[in-house]
């Protein structure tokens, strides 16, 4: 059901500081940037910023991994035992995401982007 890598997400507390500083690292500005999400495009797959803490259980970011039913692969990994952590929902312009977290505390996600294309 997983496909590849698409999408790293790292949550920050000051999203604005963390914009520009991501921007000034990558030498480029965010494609995407809204108070509730900056994206940036690296190497043709996606790091994102939110404004949010760390979960409990979650030391770093989320690595959401693409399919083409992101509600299908999340429901299956709840049905081995994962729990959820985040629902799958639209984000926008039709992009579903969603994170479980494993039986061994790590936080997995999923994503259903129909914008993404791979690098050639």
């Amino acid at each position: 059901m997983l496909q590849g890598l698409r999408t790293v997400v790292y949550p920050v507390g000051n999203l604005e500081a963390a914009k520009q500083w991501y921007a000034q690292a990558l030498e480029q500005e965010p494609y995407f940037d809204e108070p509730f999400y900056v994206g940036f495009t690296v190497g043709g797959y996606e790091l994102g910023l939110v404004p949010d803490a760390p979960v409990a259980g979650q030391s770093g970011p989320i690595t959401y991994w693409g399919g083409a039913d992101a509600a299908a692969a999340y429901a299956r990994l709840v049905a081995l035992g994962a729990v959820s952590h985040e629902p799958v929902h639209d984000v926008g312009g039709g992009i579903l995401l969603g994170s479980v977290q494993d039986p061994f505390g790590n936080l997995l996600g999923v994503i259903d982007n129909p914008h993404f294309r791979l690098p050639h």
